[in-house]
């Protein structure tokens, strides 16, 4: 599998930002574009943007420190055969009505938070759009999209030295009934945040990420965003391979993974089976990859040991995206 991810950075060091990604995905960063309005929103457009090889899989992520937007929403055109397609969008992540765009066309299909494409596209256009007055982009800014060409991931190896990650373990069954169950992606960010020393409730956080038109917690982007108001820059990746992951863990990256699998794929796991699920990767030793599963019935137990080919079959060969996030360089 190959997977470049477009940088976009503004009032950042591109540098120290390429230095948290895997170097396998790294890309020259893209300036930042002028922004231009629309009507009450904002517009960022970058492109077009040719990867290495045709790409399947789309994933945005913005990464504003501050306050950030009251709502954005990511839109994107991809060229093959020498023909673009018409815009398509993502769903909106806060509280703004934008104008319609399709969420599929021309075998270009919006997910929630990514788009697949049926055929490979050799460029794209992406843009964000944003309701929020014109102060809002002073603050530094990282715009990001993992794009990949869907190949196999290959089979993983195990690393000679191990690598433990002090990621504090919050089990997600600590919060109210209702939500418990539901909020695995909030819960693993906050996680994360605790990690980095910007520490927050998992049901405060959840609350901040909910979508209320989806009924959900765990919109993607919606996750980087808050985490960005807390100080860290985040994006979102297909992981390619196992050493992309097993680099970032090396640079005290943990790694929100996430995950799919049937009863018996992954032994150890609180969840028998689930059709979406988020944990923490905080390290490696031996075959076994170390991981904080929110999922676990009480903090204590959230701390676990999964065998490493099973990780790779329940993330990498599925659904294979993870978030990492990271401290805010210098300006740049």
């Amino acid at each position: 599998m190959r997977t470049d991810l477009l940088t976009v950075v503004s009032g950042l060091a591109p540098r120290a930002v390429l230095d948290a990604v895997p170097p396998a995905c790294r890309c020259d960063p893209v300036p930042a574009p002028a922004p231009v309005t629309e009507g009450g929103d904002i517009l960022l457009e970058v492109g077009p943007w040719r990867p290495r090889a045709p790409v399947r899989h789309l994933v945005p992520a913005l990464s504003l420190l501050g306050p950030g937007p009251d709502a954005f929403r990511f839109e994107l055109t991809a060229r093959r055969a020498g023909g673009w397609t018409p815009w398509t969008a993502t769903v909106t992540v806060g509280d703004a009505a934008f104008r319609a765009v399709p969420a599929e066309v021309d075998g270009l299909a919006a997910d929630i938070d990514l788009w697949i494409a049926a055929e490979p596209v050799e460029a794209v256009r992406l843009r964000v759009r944003l309701r929020a007055p014109a102060s809002v982009l002073a603050a530094p800014w990282l715009l990001t999209l993992s794009a990949s060409d869907l190949g196999p991931p290959g089979a993983p190896a195990p690393k000679p030295a191990p690598v433990r990650l002090e990621v504090p373990p919050i089990s997600q069954a600590a919060e109210a009934p209702e939500i418990a169950m539901r909020i695995c992606s909030p819960t693993c960010v906050a996680m994360v945040l605790a990690y980095f020393g910007a520490a927050v409730g998992a049901g405060d956080l959840a609350a901040e990420v909910f979508h209320a038109g989806l009924d959900r917690y765990g919109v993607w982007p919606a996750a980087v965003g808050a985490a960005a108001r807390r100080g860290l820059l985040g994006y979102l990746l297909r992981f390619p391979d196992w050493d992309s992951a097993a680099w970032c863990l090396d640079r005290g990256l943990p790694i929100v993974a996430s995950v799919r699998f049937e009863a018996g794929e992954l032994p150890g796991a609180p969840l028998e089976r689930t059709a979406g699920h988020l944990i923490v990767l905080t390290g490696y030793e031996g075959g076994d990859v170390l991981v904080n599963d929110p999922a676990a019935p009480a903090a204590g137990e959230v701390r676990r040991r999964y065998r490493l080919a099973d990780v790779a079959r329940v993330w990498l060969e599925r659904a294979g995206v993870g978030y990492v996030f990271f401290p805010a360089p210098a300006p740049g």
